[in-house]
This record gives structure tokens, C-alpha cells and sequence, in this order.
């Protein structure tokens, strides 16, 4: 006896549409060729409204200069540009008022705007993507939303490059351990190492401006690849647009994502220098160091251990350099075997960008927040600068300049000093002369002056150097530097 069917659970999913089943009519914008509906999954793969909605106002902004440029080169009537353009302000205030319904069937955002547009308006909507392609159209729409970006980036750089700044100024002279390798190398002043951040976050800004330097050409009017037969005005649209020029080549203009790339470069260059700042701030703010403290703004708390106070805002901005690093490499890797011109890869180039803004902008604010937040902990610092033997360098030094010896025999001498000081567990300065002259029988008194840690650090007046004028100096310069 055969088995009875069984009913389907109410919350299983549905059975996969077998392969090549459609799901209703071919696409009414580009539809003509095709007699059926694409098979379901093609639907979801084939579409990218679920990410590119977010390039609505870009994909209006280019359409209105579009229809302005063409009314006036006498490609379509002037009533029918004002129509359109009516018709894109109305579709702008929908989305923004989010009564916008967008149609995964429809694709993408082009076509989800000029569908609602030929509701609106009618006939004259059709008019409307004369002398142009999807091609040149995302190409444009994502350059203007790149450029956007660069500037909110460069703009939010700068706000963390002045909160830098003002901590640095107020810690010019306090002092702590310079590190090399994790181990105390030579002593030097928070304000200094705070400062070496605003030069990083300096360089990074720069390189979101070369980038939006490089970006900034208008592909529209570029067509699919191979331009247009329609008289239209490129240098129009270029300039509505804010562009400084039209792309020269119609096929880069529709196959280049260099300029995506570039802003990923420079925003995981960026979210690199972030993290290494989150990594301080995570050792800074343990017991082993302790020397700052985040308040309850910026730290959380165990479910199961009372006592905890984590930095999790620090880590988790080190963690978002591992997104945006990865938004860089997935999308070298979806260029690399490209050939010219458009192929539909280049749907791909979107999410990682999306994604790379958004967790750089997540982290250089929660970056800001903290440095405007944490409290330095002077006494630990100082107390920190006092071990390791951290002024062996003056030392050698002083044996130089001095007594005029080599440096190699300064260096090793020096480090002899060092070795007995570690046996006699005490600093350098705590040795005796007698000591010191057994191992170099030139060393006067005079060595102990060049011992103390408050004196290494007032030394160091070289350009660029940890003294604490200097750290004033540059501070004041830093804040002229990147106003």
C-alpha cells in the first residue's frame, strides 16, 4: 500500500521552483528579447535593490541632469524634461518619507525609479533614459556616493585629529615609556605619542582627498561602452554634477572601479591606524599598565565577573580594520580576471563599499569618543618611565659626547652598567661612581645628570623630538596643519 502524502508544516519552506521556472511575465524595461519570466533564483541573484536603494538619491540627482541636458541639446521636448524631473522629486520625497515601494522583481534602483516614474508621468518617462545605459548610470551614481563618503570621512579624521591634539597639548610634558617591541626603550611624553596619531590620521586624510581627486569624472553619457549617436552635451552633465571633467574613455567609464578601490585602500590604511590606537588603548587601560581610564561611557561590564571594566569600543574598533581590510581584498579579487567593459560582477563592487564606510565611520567616532573621554593616569606613567632602565641610551650618550669614546664602546660599556644594575636589582642612577668607573674609568659625577628620566626627556629637542616645548610646538602647528 503506498504511502500517504504527507502535509507540509505551516512554517517549512517552500519547495525550489524547478530549473528555468519563471515567475510571472519577462521584464517590461528590457523584456523585449525574452518570451519568459527568468527562473526565481535568477530573480534573487540577478538583483541588487536589497543594497543599491542606497544609491536613490545619486540615481536621481544624475537622471534630472540627464533629462535637463538632453531638453536642451533638443533630444527631447522641454515639457517632457520638467515632467520628468517633477515626477524624480516626487519618487525622492516618497523614499526619503519611506512610502517608497521598492520591487525586487524591478532589480536595481535604476529600474525601480523609472518604473514608479512612468506611474507618475506616463509616456514622457520613457524618453528618460535616451543616449544612456544602466552601465554608465551606476558608474555615475556610485562615484558621486563614493565622493560623498570621502568627504564625511576626511571631515570625521579631522574631528579625531583635534581631539588628539588637545590631549596632546595637555600632556606635553607627561611623561612615559617610548616602547620598542613592547619593552621600554627611552622615556617620552604622552602628549608625543598622541601626537604621532594626528600625523597617521593625517596621511590617511590625504589619501581620501588624492582619492576623491582621481574620482572625480563623469562617466555619464558614456553609455553601455561605446558612447552615443545622440548629440548630447557630456561637459553639461559633468558640471550639474559637480565633476570636474567628463571620463575620457567610454569604455573605462563603464569598467573602471579603480576609484572604489583606491577609497577601500586608503579606508583600510585608515582603519588600520585605528586599530592600532584601539590596541593602546586596551593595553593603556589594563592593570598591567594602567595608565588611562575609559568612564562607564566607554566601558562595559562581565555577566559574570563584578569587578570587569573592558574596553570593548577599543576592541571592537580594532576588529572593524578586519571588515574594511576585507572589503578591499573581495573586491581586487572580483576585479582581477575582468575584461572590458561592463560585466555584471561589477554588482559586487557596491556592499563592500557600503560596508567599508559605514564600520570606518562607526570607528573613527567611537575612536573620538574615547579620546576625548580617557582620563591619563600621570603617576602610573611616570612610575612605568622609572623602570627598565630606560636612559641607558643618555648614558651612551654622555660616554660619546663626553668622553669623547666610540659609540660601539659607549654602546657596550653601557650595556655592562646595565647588566650589573639588573644583578644589584636598582636603577642606573642608584649605582655608585666607584661602579661605574670600573667598568669605564673616565665616567665622572657629571653621568648622574644625564640619568634621570625628566632630564632625558627635556633633551630630546631635535626636530620632531619628545621634548616637552617641542610637543607644544607641534601641537600648535598640528592644530594650523590640519584646520
Amino acid at each position: 500500500m503506498s504511502a500517504k502524502p504527507r502535509k507540509p508544516r505551516p512554517d517549512a519552506p517552500a519547495a525550489p521552483a524547478p530549473a528555468g521556472a519563471g515567475t510571472g511575465a519577462a521584464n517590461p524595461l528590457w523584456g523585449g528579447r525574452f518570451a519568459a519570466a527568468p527562473a526565481e533564483v535568477m530573480q534573487r541573484i540577478n538583483a541588487s535593490i536589497g543594497f543599491d536603494r542606497a544609491l536613490y538619491a545619486q540615481d536621481i540627482a544624475g537622471s534630472k541632469a540627464h533629462a535637463r541636458m538632453l531638453a536642451r541639446q533638443g533630444i527631447i521636448g522641454r515639457a517632457d524634461a520638467e515632467a520628468i524631473v517633477a515626477g524624480l522629486d516626487r519618487i525622492q520625497h516618497e523614499i526619503e518619507g519611506g512610502t517608497f515601494q521598492f520591487k525586487t522583481e524591478l532589480e536595481d534602483i535604476h529600474m525601480n525609479v523609472e518604473a514608479r516614474l512612468a506611474e507618475l508621468i506616463g509616456e514622457p518617462a520613457g524618453r528618460l533614459h535616451t543616449a544612456r545605459s544602466r552601465n554608465d548610470q551606476v558608474a555615475t551614481d556610485l562615484r558621486l556616493w563614493v565622493r560623498e563618503a570621502l568627504d564625511a570621512l576626511a571631515s570625521a579624521l579631522r574631528d579625531l585629529q583635534h581631539r588628539l591634539i588637545d590631549k596632546a597639548a595637555r600632556h606635553a610634558a607627561t611623561v612615559m615609556p617610548g616602547y620598542t617591541h613592547l619593552q621600554p626603550a627611552q622615556p617620552v611624553t604622552f602628549g608625543h605619542h598622541l601626537l604621532a596619531y594626528v600625523e597617521m590620521f593625517g596621511r590617511d586624510r590625504g589619501r581620501l582627498e588624492d582619492a576623491r581627486r582621481r574620482l572625480n569624472e563623469c562617466p555619464l553619457g558614456a553609455a553601455a561602452l561605446a558612447g552615443t549617436s545622440f548629440a548630447i552635451d557630456r561637459d553639461e552633465t559633468a558640471r550639474e554634477l559637480g565633476f570636474e571633467r567628463p571620463a575620457a574613455n567610454s569604455m573605462d567609464a563603464v569598467a573602471d572601479r579603480d576609484f572604489v578601490l583606491e577609497f577601500l585602500a586608503a579606508a583600510a590604511i585608515a582603519a588600520v591606524h585605528l586599530s592600532r590606537l584601539g590596541e593602546e588603548i586596551v593595553l593603556w587601560a589594563s592593570p598591567a599598565y594602567g595608565f588611562v581610564r575609559l568612564s562607564d561611557a566607554f566601558a562595559t561590564g562581565s555577566s559574570i565577573m563584578p569587578q570587569k571594566r573592558n574596553p570593548d569600543a577599543a576592541e571592537l574598533v580594532r576588529a572593524k580594520a578586519g571588515r574594511i581590510v576585507g572589503a578591499l581584498q573581495a573586491l581586487l579579487v572580483v576585479l582581477k580576471g575582468l575584461p572590458l567593459a561592463y560585466a555584471k560582477d561589477l554588482q559586487e563592487d557596491k556592499e563592500p563599499a557600503f560596508d567599508a564606510a559605514a564600520s570606518l565611520a562607526l570607528a573613527i567616532a567611537a575612536m573620538t569618543g574615547m579620546v576625548a573621554d580617557m582620563e591619563a593616569d600621570e603617576a602610573a606613567m611616570a612610575a612605568a618611565a622609572e623602570r627598565g632602565y630606560i636612559t641607558a641610551t643618555d648614558l651612551a650618550d654622555w660616554l660619546v659626547r663626553v668622553l669623547g669614546l666610540p659609540f660601539r664602546r659607549a654602546h657596550h660599556a653601557t650595556g655592562r652598567l646595565v647588566k650589573l644594575a639588573a644583578e644589584k636589582g636598582c636603577g642606573l642612577e642608584s649605582l655608585a661612581l666607584a661602579e661605574m668607573q670600573a667598568v669605564e674609568p673616565g665616567i665622572t659625577a657629571e653621568v648622574y645628570s644625564v640619568l634621570a628620566v625628566a632630564r632625558s626627556v627635556e633633551s630630546r629637542t631635535s626636530f620632531g623630538g619628545t621634548a616637552p616645548a617641542n610637543v607644544r610646538a607641534a601641537a600648535a602647528k598640528a592644530r594650523e596643519r590640519f584646520a
